[in-house]
């Protein structure tokens, strides 16, 4: 997935429209830089200053990543004078990123993307995708409820 050029969104209004909240989530966290740039953030707050010097990259490299993750409603930032802090919005998301870590160990990092199938992505005409059904479980187990409504 690339990023929306007009916008350094993460997910284009188009496609959105017919992706579940999971996908969209799963979608802004599947580039290299973005997982860096939070894996970064997880640490403190920094400056798009503070990312290009750490991670290597060009300023409006990280500036287009940055948009798409405040996108995302995963970072924010607060700005004092002339500058802007970034910050993660929600530090859940490194339990997430954890939690996939093990899975990865766990599966020998046996996952891969099939290369005939389930690249294009769901949507709404399609109905509900198996993770939406496996989500919807979970949430009846936990006695939590799905709204559809954007992951946050």
């Amino acid at each position: 997935m690339a990023i929306d050029p007009e916008g350094g969104r993460c997910v284009s209004a188009d496609i959105a429209a017919g992706i579940s909240p999971a996908a969209a989530l799963f979608h802004s966290l599947a580039d290299e830089t973005r997982l860096r740039i939070v894996r970064r953030l997880a640490r403190g707050e920094a400056r798009v200053v503070d990312l290009t010097g750490e991670l290597g990259l060009a300023q409006s490299t990280v500036s287009k990543h940055l948009a798409c993750l405040r996108d995302c409603d995963l970072i924010d930032f607060r700005a004092e004078g002339r500058q802007s802090f970034y910050s993660l919005t929600r530090p859940e998301l490194m339990d997430l990123l954890a939690s996939a870590e093990l899975l990865l160990a766990a599966t020998g990092h046996a996952v891969t993307l099939c290369p005939d199938s389930g690249t294009q992505p769901a949507t709404a005409a399609d109905g509900p995708s198996e993770l939406d059904h496996d989500l919807a479980r979970l949430h009846e187990q936990t006695g939590d409820h799905i709204t559809g409504e954007a992951v946050s």
